[in-house]
């Protein structure tokens, strides 16, 4: 998900975006723990996400 999109929301879709990439990361984490991760970059691609949300929240909370 790049930032542009992440800007065009409001504040409700973008809590909602970020619990549900939340979960997913508690998903892979699980799944990595239990050995059953196939694909260990989707745990980078989720945090990387949780990041570029958190940084489109705090910019519209500070204008």
């Amino acid at each position: 998900m790049k930032a542009a999109e992440l800007r065009t929301k409001d504040d409700g879709a973008l809590k909602q975006e970020l619990e549900s990439l939340l979960k997913a990361q508690f998903g892979l984490r699980m799944q990595k723990a239990t050995q059953q991760l196939g694909n260990s970059s989707q745990l980078q691609k989720v945090r990387r996400d949780i990041a570029r949300v958190k940084t489109v929240m705090r910019e519209k909370a500070a204008k």
